[in-house]
């Protein structure tokens, strides 16, 4: 269930309001486009801005959306354990079909922490659970050691792997089996998880280029090697910079010249800047994505 190309959703917002129907069309696009699952909410989604009746709303609309058609894998994670029960919980109401929890950010847990903290969601939801590790933004890492004791639990399903250490793969997945799926959180890494035995990425240039990155998981499960290394040739420039700036400003903006969402952001995140822009419109371009969409592209969005 939870491999390929999954998108970290932007939300959208308009005034300073999240623009449902904006994010309706982004996720018909998503999924229109081929990619093999969801995930609202996350840290592309901004989340840590979003209220919680916000998020009730944008999983809810997801959820209509996609109508089954591929996995909605809601991020719930946060530093406070019964905020996450809480926020699982609501995913599980809503009809979502596993939960992305992010390692408790700013507190710093020791592993037994962690640990602990996962392992009181996971006995508080039936829903499957995706590790989420990014010490780069919350200060804490996951160890391998740790990952495996989760692994044994009957709904820990996976992990997002974000930390940038690629030989991380191999000792997870000898560890923890074939059925625990390992994601990889970094883009411009993806095609070096794919060989070491990952499953997937849970993509943040899948926002801007949605086909293009399930083609390239699509190569790889074809063993097209050939395929798979032009087209994650062709990404790695769109890869690289829109982490020129912090994440989704950059990504904000190159889908509003797509024409799918308005370039605006909830501070303390701030729009892109002038040559940040200048850079993803030049990448846009030699990577062949339009300004706009193309006629028949914007029916299949927009109905």
């Amino acid at each position: 269930m939870l491999s390929g190309s999954i998108p970290a959703l932007i939300t959208p917002f308009a005034q300073g309001e999240v623009d449902l129907k904006a994010f309706a069309d982004f996720v018909e696009w998503q999924v229109a486009s081929g990619s093999h699952g969801v995930v609202p909410c996350g840290t592309t989604g901004e989340t840590p801005t979003l209220e919680d009746a916000e998020i009730r709303e944008i999983l809810g609309c997801c959820v209509d959306v996609v109508r089954g058609r591929v996995p909605i894998i809601a991020g719930t994670g946060s530093n406070s354990t019964k905020k996450t029960i809480a926020m699982t919980g609501l995913a599980r109401a809503c009809g979502c079909d596993a939960a992305l929890i992010v390692t408790p950010y700013y507190s710093k847990p020791t592993q037994e922490g962690l640990y602990a903290h996962y392992r009181a969601v996971h006995d508080a939801t039936d829903l499957p659970i995706i590790l989420y590790n990014v010490p780069s933004r919350t200060g804490v890492d996951l160890s391998v050691d740790t990952v495996l004791r989760l692994a044994e639990l009957p709904r820990i399903a996976g992990i997002k792997e974000a930390s940038g250490d690629v030989t991380r793969v191999i000792p997870i997945r000898s560890g923890a089996g074939r059925d625990f799926a390992i994601l990889c959180g970094d883009d411009a890494l993806a095609g070096a998880f794919l060989a070491q035995g990952a499953d997937g990425c849970i993509s943040v240039t899948a926002n801007v280029a949605p086909r293009e990155c399930a083609d390239v998981q699509n190569a790889w499960r074809a063993r097209d090697v050939e395929r798979f290394q032009s087209l994650q040739g062709r990404l790695m420039p769109l890869h690289k910079v829109l982490f020129t700036e912090t994440s989704p400003a950059p990504v904000k903006y190159a889908v509003s010249r797509l024409g799918l969402c308005r370039d605006e952001v909830r501070l303390p995140l701030v729009p892109a800047t002038s040559a940040c822009r200048v850079a993803v419109d030049s990448v846009m371009e030699k990577c062949g994505l339009n300004s706009s969409l193309e006629p028949a592209t914007l029916r299949a969005v927009h109905g």
